[in-house]
């Protein structure tokens, strides 16, 4: 799975998750960038995403998300190892 296809699979994710067709998701993006990304729609996130990437991410994983660029590498590493 490149990075290409993260970012646009995450992009589609947060248009659902949020509602938002015009979110625009760049490695910086934060949650102070997307209106509605809460602490409950953040573990939306976390279960949405373990659904559509087939990966599981454990507490300290979770615990140092602190944009999508980090979700993404996150996702790369699972995915690559499964592979």
């Amino acid at each position: 799975m490149t990075e290409a296809d993260i970012h646009q699979a995450l992009t589609e994710l947060f248009r659902e998750l949020f509602g938002d067709d015009d979110i625009v998701l760049t490695p910086q993006t934060t949650a102070a960038d997307i209106e509605g990304w809460d602490s409950f729609n953040h573990l939306n996130l976390i279960v949405a995403t373990e659904t559509k990437f087939g990966i599981r991410l454990n507490s300290a994983e979770i615990e140092a998300l602190h944009s999508v660029g980090d979700l993404a590498a996150i996702i790369k590493a699972k995915a690559g190892k499964r592979q």
